[in-house]
């Protein structure tokens, strides 16, 4: 089947994640800046966050937990995290030129709503979607299969007339698993993955063709 729809993840596709950079910021040594790292974004209990059933601070006491001496600075990490993202150069212009040429284009992404709250400017191009589901908003991550049916699901999405962008392998492998098309954000430009989308829808018409 054609690929009529177009599914980005966020953090690290549309939207730029500054840890190092926040941590530099807010002047912490090498071993501060790393413990509080294994204590927060090295921790598993970040899904959590993205979950969002616990609250605010029962997931700060789970990083908190993993390092008791850091707690002021763990503390400080939060409050800053309206610092943590901004939206990528071209997000709404890679959108934009997908819709134009007849595509549907949706999100997909595990996010918290403190995160939406603090710093809003990083999800401007949302409005310019079609659509989409945020983990938090349905109580599940990726990628658990059920929020990659969800999408499908209110949307009326056609899992295989679909193409999904992430960052990270094992939500790819989830999406395939549906039937979903996978295309790996790495290291790329946005107009570079715009590139590698067109190309790859090219040639999977060009297979069934010739199929």
């Amino acid at each position: 089947m054609m690929i009529r729809n177009i599914i980005f993840d966020i953090g690290r596709v549309l939207v730029a994640v500054n840890w190092e950079p926040l941590m530099e910021k807010l002047g912490f040594d090498a071993e501060t800046s790393r413990e509080v790292t294994d204590a927060m974004w090295h921790n598993p209990d970040w899904n959590e966050l993205d979950r969002g059933v616990l609250s605010d601070e029962e997931v700060l006491k789970l990083f908190i937990a993993k390092a008791p001496a850091r707690e002021r600075e763990i503390r400080t990490v939060f409050a800053h995290f309206g610092e943590l993202v901004e939206m990528k150069r071209g997000a709404v212009e890679i959108i934009e030129r997908l819709k134009a040429e007849g595509y549907g284009v949706y999100y997909l992404s595990n996010y918290f709503e403190y995160l939406m709250h603090t710093a809003p400017q990083a999800l401007e191009f949302i409005s310019h979607t079609d659509g989409g589901v945020f983990s938090c908003h349905v109580k599940i991550t990726k990628p658990e299969r059920r929020i990659y049916e969800i999408l499908c699901e209110r949307y009326a999405l056609d899992p295989r007339e679909c193409l999904f962008i992430d960052d990270t392998e094992r939500n790819l492998t989830a999406a395939q698993a549906l039937g979903i098309s996978t295309l790996q954000m790495k290291e790329q430009t946005l107009e570079e993955l715009y590139e590698q989308i067109v190309s790859l829808i090219r040639n999977s018409e060009c297979g069934m063709r010739n199929g």
